[in-house]
């Protein structure tokens, strides 16, 4: 029972400073607006590891490397943690063991990326019943934009206005967790 707390307490943990620095690369990617106050939250909170990294590792396409590099890292630690608390045996670690890690790793974070998605377009949807004119309202749209515009293309909205897209989003986010990232995950366990 300790065990499955200690993990579950470094999956919620790790996972909140992963989600952090998936926001601020995200936040850039999407050109989200950074004078919004959730926006100076994310950046507050990465920029210990942002600013360091950026004299290291340049931004490429117009992307910034320096924060989804900490991204990547802190998911593929907590794998390792938390395949460590399972009892695996670390001390017989090959290059297919790492290789695995890495696999997994990248696994967690896609699944990370996923259900932040939802979690944005849930908040979205909300706000658009709510309070549509608020400036949550409008950070929710920005974030939201790159994954229910072309759905909305595609699924014009109903009589009265109804938006469709965000049951779409959630249908298709669910079947990405359900079929390339649970296959990612199944191979890599499968090294191990």
């Amino acid at each position: 029972m300790l065990i499955e707390a200690l993990q579950f307490l470094i999956h919620t943990l790790f996972g909140l400073v992963a989600t952090a620095f998936w926001l601020r690369f995200y936040l850039q990617w999407a050109r989200v607006p950074f004078h919004h106050p959730f926006a100076q939250f994310v950046i507050r909170v990465t920029d210990f590891a942002v600013r360091p990294l950026r004299r290291v590792i340049p931004g490429l396409f117009g992307l910034d490397w320096s924060s989804l590099l900490p991204f990547l890292f802190i998911e593929i630690l907590a794998v390792a943690l938390i395949e460590l608390l399972s009892g695996f045996p670390f001390s017989i670690a090959g290059a297919s063991v790492l290789s695995s890690l890495l696999l997994l790793g990248i696994a967690a974070a896609l699944r990370l990326v996923l259900q932040t998605f939802v979690i944005l377009v849930i908040g979205q949807a909300v706000l658009s019943w709510v309070s549509p004119v608020s400036p949550a309202s409008a950070l929710f749209h920005a974030l939201t934009a790159p994954i229910l515009n072309p759905l909305r293309r595609i699924i014009p909205p109903l009589a009265g206005g109804v938006d469709l897209s965000p049951i779409a989003a959630f249908i298709l986010i669910q079947l990405v967790l359900m079929l390339p990232v649970t296959l990612l995950e199944q191979s890599a366990r499968a090294m191990l």
